[in-house]
């Protein structure tokens, strides 16, 4: 699913993936940052929190949101297929300045809501300049390809990424979130293996990815993101590896960029933060 045609005289607003684990209480930067990209004082914020099975996540985050200063901001509780069909909260969707989605399971989004007039909703209202984002399996959704599941470990091997459609907001990139943390390098490349057109997102848990209407890219956060670029690869054996075979692959550019560093999806440069 390509990205919404953004109009004439438009911006796409901002894309957020988070990897997760985020800093909501002593140092909130990267969602003091998503409520000044959603508008700051003006910000009206949709929270989308489907991929959770906890009851208080949704208000959670209207409270830290209208801490850090935005106008409003509102729990769609979006847990049936059914939900979608209500007009009330589709309405609040379409007026507010900033979506953004909870971690859980990213199953659960693309199941409860693929397909729906929420998904075409958000996709939309990115495309006119609304600031959409996510956090965990709400920021595995955004791209047009989204890692379902997939087992840990450093070595890529067949089989070991599962992957499905994504809300599509982008299509430059597949994410993966707690990257570190959880050891995702090999089921990162065994993802892109199947598709070297798009460009590795690896997210630190507290750390986010800022992408700007041109595609370019901003770290915030403590953790770094690792860029994996397939644009110069010269062999891929995925197409001859047996599942659970390691996969062999050549010609990989990698990145690691911390906070205030830059990644420019459209040229693949790397740019290190300012105070370097």
């Amino acid at each position: 699913m390509p990205p919404a045609k953004v109009s004439q005289h438009q911006r796409r607003g901002y894309i957020v993936p988070v990897g997760g684990a985020e800093d909501k209480d002593s140092n909130p930067t990267i969602l003091e940052r998503f409520v000044e990209r959603s508008g700051g004082e003006h910000a009206r914020i949709a929270v989308i929190p489907t991929a959770s099975r906890l009851d208080d996540t949704g208000s959670r985050y209207e409270h830290i949101f209208q801490q850090l200063g935005a106008s409003h901001a509102r729990s769609l509780e979006y847990h049936r297929r059914e939900d979608a069909d209500r007009g009330e909260w589709l309405s609040y969707l379409k007026e507010a300045t900033g979506i953004f989605l909870t971690g859980g399971n990213q199953l659960r989004i693309s199941t409860v809501l693929g397909g729906t007039d929420v998904a075409r909703a958000i996709r939309t209202a990115n495309a006119s300049g609304t600031t959409v984002g996510g956090t965990s399996a709400g920021a595995a959704i955004l791209s047009e390809h989204m890692i379902a599941f997939g087992a840990s470990g450093s070595t890529p091997r067949a089989g070991m990424a599962s992957l499905a459609p994504g809300f599509g907001l982008t299509n430059k990139v597949i994410i993966d979130q707690h990257f570190r943390q959880r050891d995702r390098i090999g089921r990162l490349l065994a993802a892109l293996a199947f598709n070297p057109f798009a460009i590795g997102i690896g997210l630190d848990e507290d750390t986010g990815a800022f992408i700007d209407a041109e595609d370019v890219l901003e770290v915030v956060g403590s953790g770094c993101i690792t860029v994996v670029d397939l644009g110069g690869l010269e062999h891929s054996s995925m197409d001859m590896a047996d599942e659970g075979d390691a996969i062999c692959m050549t010609g990989i550019k990698m990145h690691l960029l911390d906070n205030g560093s830059r990644y420019d999806l459209k040229s693949r440069t790397a740019h290190p933060s300012a105070h370097r």
